[in-house]
């Protein structure tokens, strides 16, 4: 059974950092990916950042720069690093994976697998 637990969001000000953490247990195939998606009310859902199985990443265009996804395979935890936060980034943030069939893994609509979520609040 696949489990995705988030933790580390939080209320921060403008230009603050933030750490996002994933536990994941159960996902044991090889060749799987892993994303950070957000949801802010009246927003489709967005991919923010995922990464692969060779270590490889991919950023939506509005974080990158800013935001870091990495993973500890040992601790089986996965990250998001989130600098110089803005108001918009603002959002209920979820972690999701799923073993990887070649498709984009910035689309959420292709990973089965979803935690909780935990809220970032970013004010001005």
């Amino acid at each position: 059974q696949v489990r995705l637990v988030e933790s580390g969001g939080g209320s921060v000000q403008t230009g603050g950092s933030l750490r996002l953490s994933c536990a994941v247990s159960g996902l044991t195939d090889s060749r799987y990916c892993m994303g950070w998606f957000r949801q802010a009310p009246g927003n489709e859902r967005e991919g923010v950042a995922a990464i692969y199985f060779d270590d490889s990443t991919r950023y939506a265009e509005s974080v990158k720069g800013r935001f870091t996804i990495s993973r500890d395979n040992v601790k089986n935890i996965l990250y998001l690093q989130m600098n110089s936060l803005q108001p918009e980034d603002t959002a209920m943030y979820s972690c999701a994976g799923d073993e990887w069939h070649g498709l984009s893994c910035l689309d959420g609509d292709n990973l089965r697998y979803w935690g909780q979520g935990t809220q970032v609040t970013v004010s001005s």
